[in-house]
């Protein structure tokens, strides 16, 4: 997997099982001697490497480090599959995947998703296919989106390998989890990459200086009396039963 930094710590520890106790050393410079995290980086661009168990099969899964270039990993990502699938005989692609995360405004803007994106069928550089997730805030840095891109959608570079796009409502994570099921099986059975665009938005600003009030007045008054995911799913499951208040 490939990301950029925000919503990366949550990613480590949440996802990739990276123990909260060692996200807090590193912060704080007191690591191992041989934990190799010294490269003077920003904690939030640093990977991980974990072994889980699901339902009886072992997964490895990687974060692959990245700066702050938000899409400098992209083709990291697919070369780092590759070498696992060769060393692994995976000749089918079927055992391993490459996942990438992209925001709206980085996926639509950096030439290096393009240029990646060229690799997919490329004989000597395939990986069977990249699922990438587009984390949509609608917003970029603090820009509206006609201020920023040519196309209706961030994600019409993908169109450029014919990959198939699907647009997901981000208040609905029943829906999302059905999406990405659907994103799994498709690469799996047609080998090819494809994309979903999760449209959502961004409560707080880009950083601690950054207020978006003043550069998105209408929309940011909209999300400040918007319910959160939690908060409308929670209301959601208490209407269906399937938990009480």
């Amino acid at each position: 997997m490939g990301m950029a930094h925000r919503g990366r710590l949550n990613s480590l520890h949440c996802v990739f099982e990276k123990p909260a106790q060692r996200i807090f050393k590193e912060f704080l410079e007191k690591v191992e001697p041989d934990a190799n995290v010294t490269s003077g980086d920003v904690k939030y661009h640093l990977g991980y490497l974990n072994k889980k168990n699901h339902k009886g099969n072992e997964i490895y899964l990687n974060m692959l480090p990245n700066p702050s270039h938000l899409e400098a990993v992209d083709p990291l990502v697919y070369g780092t599959t590759r070498a696992i699938q060769e060393h692994m005989k995976d000749s089918t692609r079927s055992k391993a995947m490459g996942v990438l995360v992209h925001g709206d405004a980085a996926v639509a803007g950096q030439g290096i998703v393009y240029e990646s994106l060229q690799l997919q069928d490329l004989v000597d550089y395939t990986t069977g296919g990249v699922i990438h997730i587009v984390m949509n805030n609608q917003v970029g840095f603090t820009t509206n989106p006609w201020q920023s891109r040519s196309s209706y959608h961030c994600t019409e570079v993908a169109k450029v390998i014919g990959a198939p796009i699907i647009h997901v409502n981000a208040d609905e994570p029943d829906l999302l989890d059905h999406v990405m099921q659907i994103a799994v099986q498709y690469r799996q059975k047609f080998k090819k990459d494809i994309f979903i665009d999760i449209i959502g938005y961004r409560r707080f600003g880009h950083n601690e200086q950054d207020q978006p009030f003043f550069t998105q007045p209408l929309m940011y008054e909209k999300i400040k009396n918007h319910p959160s995911v939690f908060e409308k799913y929670s209301e959601k499951c208490i209407e269906k039963g399937v938990l009480t208040k």
